[in-house]
């Protein structure tokens, strides 16, 4: 059948499919046969097929994959062959006429090939060795796209010349295929077979069938990259592709031709296309060695074709092992690598264009050209394997011994990025723009390579960056405006006035390479490549290129387009190179088969032929004999003595040994906080994803990675936090086994335990889950690629377990991921928004030390700024001569990766190290000096302290099977030299726990006096003190801490090639370290020596919690970044580097380690930047080098050299050097060869190593390519390093980008990231397909990220704990609480209800009560007592009265639990209310109207015009006019309804500056109950009221009362609510309905009510009056509705209730109800109170003025002595809202009150307040001024007429109304000290103010509106009969005129 259009449903798909599926069912006995659709349409789900690990249906497609013809796992459908006729061959290879088919033997016959046939390769099952020849006609085979085939078949037999077949069942038949399938013509014409140079036809590239292979070889092109990365390299013939042996099958067939990179039974596949141009591909397919960790094959030399696509195969082959990584990433596992092919659909289908130039899309199946053949010798002669990169144009086949060479694409995926204009720069229609051209990128990598140093390894991101400098150069004019040419981050390269042309190349590149001494090459082809590879291997065996690093070959000939390839013959760039293809699985499987296969012996051999006397083994053998007996060597004799006397009992004691206290950091607390912040801010946002409100408690679970040292070190952490207790979730005793319910690490027992805490989350809805993803940046990959279950469990857990649907909906677990390196997760498709991400703050911000700390953390880049200090030793170093044997030994042994060199290298050189100082001195010469410095100092430490105290060395060894090696290796060594009671050499395995000898144990528990028997050191922080070598294994660090005694971190083994920004961190962060800030001064550090600290580098941006580019090293800041080095000193020089405070000396001197000086104490000294490098340097240095420092400092041997120009600036960190010979290498360039000859002095000051391990970071050594890449810059000043790739699991979106900036905060490289990177398919990001959209984020994600071990743990620890507490806070409220004021004044009547329990007041028993006038309410305390009859009251009863700012403050709170019956304010969102909010799902805010709303008031004269603001969803509560919609009333029910569904009284609330906090949210409270509840507020506030409350109505009040009080809010309520009464009783008059049926009352509430409770009594006897009561909280409906349900209800004008106080006592509640006044929330009776008026006029006291007006009225009060109102404590808005302030100066001083009154015209200065606000503001406060005589005179009140003026609490008053038939209390026998007339109306008459008497000298105050009014008031109340005035004694208001101040007159009494 032909080639199918997969994915699309053509019809001749169509028939074949149908046609296939009729076969297979009649065939089938067995199986259902596969439905026609499922093939159509679901191919992209092919995989699943193979992931379920059932029967597979696409046997035809396994088998043709499985080379040797795999078996299918179910049972074939069988098929009949015809059986063949009689007398014919049918021996396998041979056709049915006998003639020999096969290639190996007809390869050099002729054949006759008809026009328009080719010949092909045909498999046999039978012969899988053997290709048989076939002639078929080539229109029936794929073109190089996969496309076009016909149907059917055309083909002859070349053996009997046969012709005419017509289908290739008969064909098959007569070649004697001998099938047991259906013969497919896809499945067994398999390869092109071309002639070779010599003439022999051999077997050529694979034939492209699109419907099987193509469809079974994914493209990871398109899969990684989207299509940003064109297709790479299917050109195919990547040289080391291996020809892997099948098992059972043909072992010589090579692979190459299938796949972008490695062969596709390999296991070490990672499709080229995948590997971002990053370290010349270290992320990319490695084109591997032949032989990997299986058989070793010979490979058959043969000629391999061009094929264009690429990618790994779809199913496993039996030659893949199951465990191998797959293609895409590399690190998921295969089966479902498929998923990526269709998920990025832009690419899976284009044709997959090899190495072509920009003019052709495809390149023809054969290309021009022979193919070119590798020679046999070449590795042995070459000692390296050449990396050939493909360049332009096409690439000619490769055969022969295809081993020894490794061809990668990622130059041409370089150069086509390079050529794909940015989208950046389209979208600003700078599409006429030209891309760079070939010819000029060709020059540029020539010029590039031509600069490279013979250490430096080309890069691809270089490259990029030159390109795309280039390209902007020479198109300047048209993107100028578009975007800012960066500074020029390379060598300049010639800007290209006119274009290159492909004649001119050749000659230039030649002239560029002249000038390097043969370093390139340049050869140049008249006719392809191939003579040019073949010129070069020629080359190569002849060894003329034994200078040569690299090899330019150019042909330039063909029609204009170039071809081109770059080979990288420099032994070591080639295996760096080739090495950085391998990704880190297949790293380690690498080296584990050279350790498994003895390959290493080689080397071993070798080294024992380096000692002088033979082996070092016999060496040791004989050393251990002779010490055996005695131990002689002085140094193992003190050494066990002194531990044998730390066995026994009087241990010494060292001071320097001090386990710290756990304790929160000043950082960490503020990281918390922001913390806590952006969690409430997700909270208030209105999109609801957070209801805070509705958490009563937090839980958490903290997930790691599946390290058993930080899952230990977690548990402690968490243990010691205290952090369960205080979250209320384990008791004071808890046991391990209940902190680990709270730790997951991330293994194969994880999901159980997840599962658990899942189902714990979806059982309490009211927990907020925190679940913290530590070390977020491990595993990232995505679950889809981890399907198959072979695979490791542990990989993709992340993703199946913390994105899994449950947690992404749960609206209670909100996930925090924690990482230093937090770039992976910053991708285009990051789940994280932005706006989530938290960074460690910088300690400084503008010079301010913002978090003030004991301890200075010393990370990357303070260790890069140490590098940088001309005069001291860096604390990043390089060990030269090491590198040197490392380089040599890896030409000797150019099969062996490099880094079991290094690390038998390195071995090597500690086991020599021990040995010389052990005494065989002769073995120095076989170490490094910087080996030899960490060995003596590690050896030696312990005796320099008196218990023993030593230091630890960290060796890191990140492949397990070497790091066993080289612990065995060791502890070989120390047990032969009798050391091992001196050191212990551990090793770690992040999978195992940490072993630790006998003898150390019981030293550690001593030293940290831990009594247990059983305890072992679990962390690594337990081992301080211990000396030892710790090997840490691993290919990653896990976040495990390390001891302050660690003082060498020897990072020369970590994998250098696999250079990306998160591997490079998370190495260095091992040394991440906090320096002690207190250096004592005796040692030697005097003050003035310290250098100047004022001149802090500020940050580019002020946010300090974006400053983590600061010296807080923020992981994000590049590993090399010098920018603001603010975590200690800096001056202004350019390089920012700074002079650092330290001194030079050995260990013995006080060794401050840089930065760890106090930055308080140092005192500022004058000199220039460049001056402060040295002088104070050097001052300091003479002046504490104390002993051996001074030698040091002499000690012969080259000092250090400013090697590369990297030491010139003026940072001098200190380093803890000891022995002389460590300065001769520190510099890292210095010869390391010299042996020091002053001999080694080491720790000679007896004291602790301790003591330096508070003050001094531990030295680094780093590979030499890591440590250049970390050292050097690039042109922005960031270090190289931080350009690098920032994760494996990511790639550059583009080669356009612009280099990340020095100046860049943690937030503007999180930018960065987001815009320029995206996540390859296998990372769990891949599928989220952001773009930039908000919802893409998940709202309940959040990132911190902060550097290496500068306390993460702590701070999301500390943070779960405010998180803790302000849930607790949320739901608490702070109420008022406090006695009720005068209760001993009250008025006791022997009147007792005659039962306790009444529910509600009889009313004619309740009429007979007297009214009680002395204000109770504990808010009044500086009110003035009201005098009911006349009463003795002393002064004492008064309390004393107190500052008006006191007012506020000194009010009594309690914090209560809201109950669920609360109101609440805008801040909470919980399911049920968020309709009654309206907040609409859709979050579109409810719509309303506006409508105006008139009534005319006689008293004011006018009309009043309100407004109503109502919402949609509560129009029904008013009748509207029919037609026109006009507001007519509010709709009230009746008096006999006796519904319980709702309440009757609708409520009232008045409220100013209180939109956020005022607790209108009554949902709750009404307990769902429906009620009618409108705010009334001023005009001005309408539109944020609305905004905030967007569901409920609004009253607006006139604008003339913006500056009114709260009188006139309630004044118009009152006038309203009786107008609207009346509309509703005519308006259901009509009804038929009685008016005093319609329910007059209305409640009139504050803004701050927030609980509501009753008094429960219980009856002690029948009729004893002793009772017991308990309180509890009711909701506000339970309230409302026993209060309308009251008999004789409409009787009542005012109801009320207590305010609650925590003091209540009996004597309150005994009477159930109480005649008296009612405060803060009352139910009026608008139809009784219809002549009783608020004051409108009034700010304060209103109520009390308007209870005693309704009382004189003859109406009744009554409180509800059983009910009791919480008020919330708001410190914003209400009354507090009004500020008095000058009218005049901007100055907003406050105002004292005797400044609020003034003589009229006087030239005061006038105040911007309400004139009424002023008088009653003075009154209170000064009243004695007018009043002399009342103060504390309560026995001569003053006397009040219609109105309640406070006058202080030291002023009694009497109240009296003027109105005809008021009740007034009996005032015949009072005489009054005072009285005062405000705004007095005509009831008020001389003859009424005659009844009272006054006594002489009592004093008047009159007030009126005007001048005016007051002198007709004197006349018309014939005052000045009794009354003497006097001309000064008019005062007014400070108001100006416009604003109608009050006037005043005061008289004397005469």
């Amino acid at each position: 059948m032909g080639n199918s259009y997969a994915g699309q449903l053509k019809t001749t798909r169509f028939e074949e499919v149908l046609h296939n599926s009729i076969e297979a069912s009649l065939r089938s006995n067995s199986l259902v046969p596969r439905p026609i659709f499922s093939q159509l349409y679901l191919e992209a789900e092919r995989h699943l097929s193979a992931l379920e690990g059932g029967s597979r249906v696409d046997h035809e497609e396994e088998e043709e994959e499985g080379e040797g013809g795999l078996e299918p796992n179910c049972p074939p459908n069988p098929y009949q062959m015809l059986p063949p006729p009689e007398g014919c061959c049918t021996t396998d290879g041979f056709c049915q006429a006998g003639k020999d088919l096969r290639l190996a033997s007809i390869s050099n016959e002729p054949i006759d090939v008809p026009a328009g046939f080719l010949l092909v390769g045909a498999k046999s099952p039978n012969l899988p060795d053997h290709l048989l020849v076939c002639a078929v006609d080539k229109r029936f085979l794929p073109d190089d796209s996969g496309h076009n085939a016909l149907l059917g078949f055309s083909g002859n037999c070349v053996g009997c010349g046969k012709k005419g077949f017509c289908y290739f069942t008969e064909f098959s038949n007569h070649i004697n295929l001998k099938l047991t399938t259906q013969p497919k013509k896809q499945k067994h014409l398999k390869y092109y077979l071309v002639r070779s140079a010599q003439g022999a036809l051999t077997k050529g590239p694979l034939i492209c069938w699109k419907g099987s292979e193509f469809r079974g070889r994914q493209t990871p092109a398109g899969s990684c990259s989207g299509s940003l990365f064109p297709p790479l390299d299917s050109s195919g013939p990547l040289a080391a592709s291996s020809s892997e042996p099948t098992p059972g099958a043909n072992p010589s067939v090579p692979m190459g031709a299938q796949q972008a990179g490695p062969a596709s039974d390999h296991p070490s596949l990672t499709a080229a296309a995948t590997g971002p141009t990053v370290f010349n591909g270290k992320d990319s397919p490695k084109h591997q060695q032949l032989v990997k960790s299986k058989l070793s094959a010979t490979p058959r030399p043969s000629a391999l074709g061009i094929l264009t696509n690429s990618g790994p195969p779809k199913k496993r082959h039996k030659g893949w092992s199951p465990e191998s990584p797959s293609a895409t990433d590399g690190s998921y596992p295969q089966g479902g690598g498929n998923r990526a092919k269709y998920e990025s659909a832009s690419m899976s289908y284009m044709p997959q264009v090899g190495l072509v130039g920009p003019a052709s899309v495809t390149f023809p199946v054969v290309a021009s050209g022979e193919p070119v053949s590798v020679p046999d010798n070449l590795l042995k002669i070459c000692k390296a394997k050449p990396v050939i990169f493909k360049g332009h144009g096409n690439f000619p086949y490769l055969c022969g011994n295809l081993n020894d060479v490794v061809v990668s694409p990622l130059l041409y995926t370089c150069y086509q990025n390079s050529q794909s204009i940015s989208r950046a720069y389209e979208q600003y229609g700078a599409s006429t723009i030209q891309p760079i051209s070939e010819e000029t990128q060709l020059l540029l990598t020539v010029y590039y390579l031509v600069q490279l140093a013979a250490d430096q390894v080309p890069m691809m991101e270089d490259l990029e960056q030159i390109f795309l400098r280039s390209w902007r150069e020479s198109h300047l004019t048209e993107i100028r405006q578009y975007q800012q040419a960066p500074p020029q981050p390379f060598p300049p390269a010639p800007s290209a006035v006119a274009p290159v042309t492909s004649a001119q190349l050749p000659w230039l590149a030649g002239l560029a390479a002249s000038s390097c001494n043969d370093s390139v090459h340049i050869i140049e082809c008249t006719y392809s490549l191939a003579e040019g590879l073949s010129e070069m291997f020629r080359l190569l065996i002849e060894g003329k290129l034994a200078k040569t690093n690299y090899v330019v070959i150019i042909c330039a000939c063909r029609n204009a387009a170039i071809d081109s390839c770059i080979a990288v013959t420099g032994k070591y760039q080639a295996r760096i190179l080739s090495e950085s293809l391998l990704t880190p699985a297949e790293y380690q499987k690498e080296v584990s088969y050279e350790l498994v296969t003895g390959k290493v012996d080689s080397l071993g051999a070798f080294f024992s032929t380096l000692c002088p006397e033979g082996d070092i083994d016999i060496l040791l053998d004989k050393f251990h004999q002779e010490n055996q007996g005695h131990i002689s060597s002085s140094l193992t004799a003190s050494s066990v003595t002194k531990s044998a006397s730390l066995d026994v009992g009087g241990a010494p004691t060292c001071t320097s040994y001090t386990l710290e206290p756990h304790h929160i950091r000043p950082f960490q607390l503020a990281v918390a906080q922001k913390l806590l912040s952006h969690v409430c801010s997700i909270a208030d946002s209105s999109t609801q994803n957070l209801d805070l409100g509705s958490f009563e408690k937090v839980d958490f679970l903290i997930c790691i990675p599946p390290s058993e040292v930080t899952y230990q070190q977690t548990l402690f952490h968490v243990w010691h936090s205290g952090v369960l207790l205080e979250l209320g979730l384990e008791k004071e005793h808890m046991t391990k086994q209940r902190v680990e319910q709270y730790v997951l690490k991330l293994d194969a027992e994880a999901q159980t335990k997840f599962k658990s805490f899942l189902q714990n989350s979806f059982q309490n809805p009211h927990t907020l889950f925190v679940l913290i993803h530590d070390h977020a940046h491990w595993d990232l990959v995505s679950t889809v690629h981890n399907l198959y279950s072979q695979s490791d469990p542990s990989v993709g857990l992340v993703d199946r377990l913390l994105n899994c649907r449950e947690v992404k909906e749960a609206p209670n677990i909100v996930t925090l991921h924690v990482t230093s390196f937090p770039y992976a997760l910053q991708t285009q498709h990051t789940l994280i928004s932005p706006y989530n991400e938290i960074h460690w703050p910088a300690s400084y911000s503008n010079g301010a030390d913002l978090y003030p700390e004991n301890k200075k953390y010393f990370g990357l880049s303070e260790f890069i700024e140490s590098t940088l200090s001309g005069h001291s030793l860096p604390l990043l170093r390089y060990d030269s001569s090491f590198e040197a044997m490392v380089t040599a030994l890896g030409k000797r042994f150019p099969r062996l990766h490099s880094a079991v060199i290094r690390t038998f290298v390195l071995v090597q050189h500690y086991a020599a190290a021990m040995m010389a100082v052990s005494g065989l001195s002769q073995m120095k010469n076989y170490t490094s000096v910087e080996t030899l410095e960490i060995t003596q100092n590690l050896i030696n430490s312990p005796k320099q302290c008196p218990c023993g105290h030593g230091l630890m060395v960290l060796l890191r060894v990140p492949c397990s099977p070497l790091a066993a090696v080289a612990y065995e290796r060791l502890a070989h060594v120390r047990a032969r030299l009798a050391l091992e009671q001196h050191f212990e050499i551990i090793l770690s395995n992040p999978s195992s726990g940490i072993t630790v000898g006998k003898h150390f144990v019981k030293q550690l528990k001593m030293w940290q006096k831990i009594e247990d028997a059983e305890w072992r050191p679990q962390t690594y922080l337990e081992l301080e003190g211990l000396p030892c070598i710790l090997i840490f294994s691993g290919m990653d660090p896990h976040g495990e801490s390390l001891p302050r005694s660690l003082r060498y971190c020897d990072l020369r083994l970590i994998n250098s090639s696999c250079l990306v920004r998160t591997a490079l961190e998370q190495e260095l962060g091992l040394a991440a370290y906090f320096v002690s800030n207190q250096i004592p001064l005796e040692k030697g550090v005097c003050g003035e020596a310290l250098e100047s600290d004022t001149e802090k580098l500020s940050s580019t941006d002020s946010e300090d919690e974006e400053l983590a580019t600061e010296g807080s090293t923020s992981e994000k800041r590049s590993p090399v970044k010098r920018e603001r080095p603010c975590s200690h000193d800096s001056t202004s020089s350019p390089l920012s580097s700074k002079a650092s405070s330290s001194v030079l000396g050995g260990e013995s001197s006080a060794q401050p380690g840089g930065p760890s000086q106090g930055e308080q104490a140092r005192t500022p000294q004058p000199c220039s930047p460049s001056e402060e490098g040295r002088a104070p340097g050097d001052k300091q240095r003479l002046r504490v080098s104390q002993g051996p420092a001074v030698v040091n400092r002499h000690s012969p041997g080259p000092a250090p050299q400013p090697d590369s120009g990297l030491r010139t600036s003026q940072k001098s960190v200190q380093v803890s050097v000891t022995s002389s010979s460590s300065q001769l290498s520190s510099s890292g360039s210095s010869s390391s060869s010299t042996v020091p000859t002053a001999g080694t002095l080491v720790l000679q000051a007896s004291h602790c190593s301790m003591t330096k391990a508070c003050q001094q970071p531990p030295v680094v050594f780093l590979p030499k390519l890591v440590y250049d890449m970390v050292t050097s810059t690039d042109s922005s000043g960031l270090p190289k390093a931080a350009s690098l790739l920032p994760s494996h699991s990511v790639m550059w979106a583009s080669s356009f980008r612009p280099l990340l900036s020095k100046t860049m905060t943690s937030t503007e490289q999180s930018l960065y990231y987001r815009q320029w990177t995206v996540p390859r398919p296998s990372h769990m990001d891949y599928g989220n397909r952001a773009e930039g959209r908000v919802d893409s984020f998940h709202p309940r994600r959040l990132l911190l990220s902060g550097p290496p071990q500068i306390g993460k743990t702590g701070a999301y620890l500390q943070f779960l704990s405010i998180l803790s507490r302000m849930l607790i806070r949320l739901t608490e409220v702070d109420v008022y609480d406090e006695e009720e004021i005068n209760i001993n004044l009250r008025e006791e009547s022997e009147w007792h209800y005659l039962q306790l329990s009444d529910p509600w007041p009889d009313l004619e028993l309740f009429k007979t009560l007297p009214f009680d006038y002395i204000i109770h309410d504990p808010k009044y305390e500086d009110a003035s007592l009201i005098c009911s009859h006349h009463q003795a009251i002393k002064s004492e009863d008064r309390g004393t009265s107190r500052k008006p700012e006191d007012l506020y403050m000194r009010r009594q709170t309690a914090r209560m639990r809201l109950s669920k019956y609360a109101a609440y304010n805008t801040y909470h969102h919980c399911e049920q209310c968020h309709q009654y909010m309206g907040f609409h799902p859709r979050y579109q805010l409810y719509e309303s109207t506006l409508h105006a709303f008139a009534f005319s008031y006689s008293m004011l004269g006018e009309e009043i015009q309100l407004h109503f603001v109502i919402p949609k969803s509560k129009e029904h509560h008013f009748v509207f006019s029919q037609p026109g919609g006009r507001l007519e009333s509010m709709r009230l029910p009746l008096v006999t309804d006796k519904s319980h569904e709702y309440i009757k009284s609708p409520t009232f609330t008045p409220t100013t500056g209180r939109h956020e906090h005022g607790l209108f949210n009554l949902y709750h409270a009404m307990d769902g109950a429906s009620h009618l509840h409108v705010l009334v507020v001023k005009e001005y506030e309408m539109a944020i009221y609305k905004k905030y409350w967007p569901n409920h109505i609004m009253l607006v009040l006139p604008s003339i009362f913006n500056s009114a009080g709260v009188g006139a809010a309630h004044f118009l309520i009152k006038e309203l609510s009786y107008h609207n009464l009346e509309l509703e009783r005519s308006r259901q008059e009509e009804l038929g309905i009685k008016p005093q049926d319609i329910w007059p009352f209305i409640v009139i509430s504050d803004d701050s009510c927030v609980m509501w409770n009753v008094v429960d009594i219980d009856c002690g006897g029948e009729r004893s009056r002793e009772f017991s009561w308990s309180e509890r909280n009711v909701s506000l409906k339970y309230i409302m509705q026993h209060i309308e349900a009251s008999p004789n209800i409409t009787h009542y004008a005012l109801i009320g209730m207590r305010k609650w106080s925590s003091k209540t006592g009996t004597g309150e509640v005994r009477e159930p109800f109480s005649r008296c006044h009612v405060h803060d929330f009352v139910v009026l009776n608008v139809d009784l109170t219809q002549n009783v008026q608020y004051n409108q006029n009034r700010f304060l006291c209103d109520d009390v003025d308007f209870n005693l007006r309704v009382q004189s009225a003859g109406l009744l009060l009554c409180r509800f002595n059983r009910f009791s109102v919480m008020k919330k404590q708001i410190a914003v808005g209400g009354h507090r809202s009004f500020h008095v302030t000058s009218k005049v100066s901007d100055n907003p001083m406050t105002v004292v009150p005797a400044q609020y009154i003034c003589a009229p015209d006087s030239k005061h200065t006038f105040l911007a307040a309400p004139a009424q606000l002023l008088l009653e503001k003075f009154l209170q406060h000064h009243s004695h001024h007018f009043f002399p005589l009342s103060l504390k005179n309560h026995g001569h009140p003053v006397l009040l007429v219609d109105c309640y003026l406070n006058l202080g609490s030291q002023i009694s008053v009497c109240y009296v109304s003027s109105r005809p038939h008021s009740l007034n209390i009996s005032c015949s026998d009072f005489m009054f000290s005072g009285l005062l007339l405000y705004l007095c109306d005509s009831f008020v008459g001389a003859s009424f103010l005659k009844k009272f008497h006054f006594l002489k000298g009592a004093t008047l105050c009159v007030i009126c509106q005007d001048r005016n009014s007051l002198r007709q008031t004197v006349v018309r109340l014939e005052l000045e009969d009794e009354w003497q005035f006097r001309l000064r004694d008019e005062f007014q208001t400070a108001n100006a005129k416009e604003d109608r101040p009050l006037f005043f007159l005061t008289g004397r009494h005469i």
